[in-house]
């Protein structure tokens, strides 16, 4: 494959709520570029990125999937990305990579939760933005409703740069209002009869719409505009791509991507207003593994997006994050199930590379320089039990799973080996389902899942001290004294030492440093511990009897013991909401709030339909999008979003199993931890 300079590369997510046609519009751009020879379908289970057997047979994407075009002399790298909450890990890793994206949404269902989640997260790493309404033939479709929405819910930069030519049954494609467009799909529109000119007349409307928020942007523009009424189609096209770009506009484009309308426009869009990578070819290697995969002939897979230096081949790549060499066997392009040896990779590409077995999702290559920070969007809620056939398959399935968990590390396998439990942490019910269908399929292996149950976490309840002298049996000595307090809700941890070096080396409080995190994972209540700030005051090593890991086994005690000073608050997580319904449904759906510890804002009233927005406990509302289908007898519209946690009130109560031996147990646990130091 002809290797592009930077310039040429584009690398976009396509992002959507679930249903939106996502994965549809993938294809089609796939079958239009000519990268495929004939069109897969979503629900015949045949769609080129839906490769795995769960998703073919369920008709929705559950992992990210790369595919790659080449369009008007540009390549790109096209990802395509889950739409459903479950698999919003996959939707965060890919953000990390992207360079522009396309979000895509229905015009029945309008902005939905998925996509304002990801509209937030797209704006938080300022990642350039095309909107593409989709669907503009069904029944019931709405493009200026929704487009009027978008600027709402959205942003109010969003602007469109095309309007629709009728709607439903017939949509006949969309019109540009750019003069470089040359008018689309509909260019000979106003020859086009009645109907042609009634999609230029509405066209007017749309052209309004840009031709004002373009001038916004700049006074000399905004002056001339005033004057004239109107703005040059040849300076939109100018500034277009330098608006889009630098963030300051969001172009909206209309199509329906079943039937192939809208598909080109889109794809000009993409290579024209969506920029190219950074990326410095000269420098040194500087990469990011953001997704791991399996090959039944070349073992784990890396997916690597590359923003510095040149990998090739037989190269020996440091990787940062595990301070280790790994020999690069291969370097592959992926393009849905087909794989090409290119035998290099670099800056601003991405690509599969084969050989690196210890790598892991989010380990930086190279140097860490040019690569962006991550952004969290996943928390998982839930925590399951996995329960297998016959004692004989433990081995299998912890094996399996822990494979899946490579894969994706938010499941974070935890093994309790002395209650011989597997639990996973999860998302939601239809990745339960996903991973029961990939056991089997993948695996040969049968699993049940149990009941979901909340995750909730601690937090102290006050400041106070925390010490330990471990000092026996000998040979051991280490003495640490710690201050914990709260901290701001969602500030997660804070760690520093004030302690002397002569009192404790160095090389000790880096230690303790590593060890303070793995010993809040587990609270009072076995919970991790969370918003808090740590200082380790003060701490003493003994030049004869102190052991390199006695300040590993004493700083979980230390902890502990301070835990148990502070007394901890249990923390619950919270979703925020915001539905709408008839308005004859309001008074129900509102009881049904109050039952489940809700709190809202006062019901606004639009049309005969009520708006309601507020928060709810995970823990009352896992059943709640089941009910609230019968409540409003399927006329109701719901979207939720992670909202942090929030302290429980004083009757809900949850204590959770803990894993090993409680350091607060002493003696146990410091007889547990050198058995295990000295391999007995």
């Amino acid at each position: 494959m002809e290797r592009h300079s930077a310039q040429h590369i584009r690398n976009i997510g396509i992002f959507a709520h679930v249903d939106a046609g996502k994965t549809t519009t993938t294809e089609r751009i796939l079958y239009h570029s000519g990268r495929i020879r004939s069109l897969g379908s979503v629900d015949a289970g045949t769609a080129q990125t839906d490769f795995l057997e769960v998703e073919r047979s369920r008709g929705i994407s559950v992992r990210a999937a790369a595919a790659r075009f080449a369009w008007e002399g540009v390549t790109v790298n096209l990802v395509d990305t889950p739409g459903h909450v479950d698999f919003l890990s996959e939707v965060e890793r890919s953000l990390r990579v992207m360079d522009g994206a396309v979000l895509v949404v229905s015009a029945v269902e309008g902005v939905q939760a998925q996509t304002e989640f990801i509209w937030h997260a797209l704006r938080e790493r300022q990642i350039p933005t095309l909107l593409y309404v989709n669907k503009i033939d069904r029944i019931g479709a709405d493009p200026l409703g929704v487009l009027k929405q978008i600027r709402r819910l959205l942003s109010p930069l969003a602007v469109p740069v095309q309007a629709p030519a009728g709607v439903e049954d017939a949509f006949a494609g969309p019109v540009s209002l750019l003069a470089a467009d040359g008018g689309g799909e509909l260019a000979e529109a106003g020859a086009a009869g009645s109907d042609g000119a009634a999609a230029l007349l509405e066209a007017a409307d749309y052209l309004q719409l840009l031709e004002e928020t373009v001038a916004e942007r700049d006074e000399a523009l905004l002056l001339q505009y005033l004057e004239a009424g109107s703005l040059p189609k040849e300076e939109l096209d100018r500034l277009l791509p330098e608006l889009t770009r630098g963030g300051e506009l969001f172009p909206v484009l209309f199509g329906a991507s079943n039937k192939g309308l809208g598909v080109a426009p889109l794809m000009h869009a993409m290579v024209m207003l969506l920029p190219p990578p950074a990326a410095e070819d000269a420098g040194p290697v500087s990469g990011v593994v953001f997704r791991i995969e399996r090959d039944p002939a070349m073992g784990r897979v890396a997916y690597v997006r590359l923003y510095g230096g040149v990998i090739r081949n037989r190269d020996s790549v440091l990787n940062v994050t595990q301070g280790t060499w790994e020999k690069v066997t291969q370097i592959r392009k992926i393009d849905g199930q087909k794989a090409e040896d290119v035998g290099v990779l670099a800056a601003g590409d991405i690509a599969a590379v084969c050989g690196w077995n210890q790598a892991r999702i989010g380990d930086i290559v190279g140097c860490a320089d040019l690569v962006p920070g991550e952004t969290r969007l996943a928390v998982p809620l839930l925590t399951v039990q996995v329960r297998w056939a016959s004692e004989a398959e433990y081995p299998a399935v912890v094996a399996a799973l822990q494979e899946l968990a490579d894969e994706d590390p938010l499941l974070d396998l935890q093994w309790l080996q002395e209650q011989r439990e597997l639990h996973l942490k999860v998302m939601g019910p239809i990745q339960i389902e996903v991973l029961t269908h990939v056991l089997n399929s993948r695996y040969g292996l049968t699993a049940d899942f149990g009941q979901p149950s909340v995750i909730y976490k601690e937090t102290p309840a006050q400041a106070g001290e925390g010490f330990i002298a471990y000092t026996m049996p000998k040979p051991c000595w280490a003495i640490l004294r710690f201050l914990i307090e709260p901290a701001e809700r969602g500030s997660g941890l804070s760690y520093r030492s004030v302690a002397r070096s002569e009192r404790l080396l160095d090389s000790y409080q880096n230690e303790v440093a590593r060890r303070v995190p793995e010993a809040l994972q587990q609270g009072l209540f076995g919970w991790e511990v969370t918003d808090l700030k740590v200082t380790l005051l003060e701490g003493e090593h003994h030049v004869w009897h102190t052991h390199p890991l006695d300040f590993a086994v004493a700083t979980p005690m230390g902890i502990m013991d301070g835990l148990l000073r502070t007394g901890v608050k249990l923390l619950e997580p919270m979703l925020s909401f915001r539905l709408s319904v008839p308005e004859e449904s309001g008074g129900k759906v509102m009881n049904e709030l109050v039952q489940m510890r809700g709190e809202f804002d006062s019901p606004v009233v639009r049309g005969e339909r009520m708006e309601i927005e507020g928060t709810l406990p995970v823990a009352t509302s896992l059943e709640f999008p089941a009910r609230f289908g019968s409540l409003t007898k399927g006329r109701g519209v719901l979207s939720t979003f992670f909202a942090g946690y929030r302290e429980c009130p004083p009757d809900v109560q949850a204590e959770r199993t803990r894993r090993g031996v409680n350091p607060l147990d002493q003696s146990k646990y410091i007889l547990s931890v050198r058995r295990a130091l000295t391999g007995n």
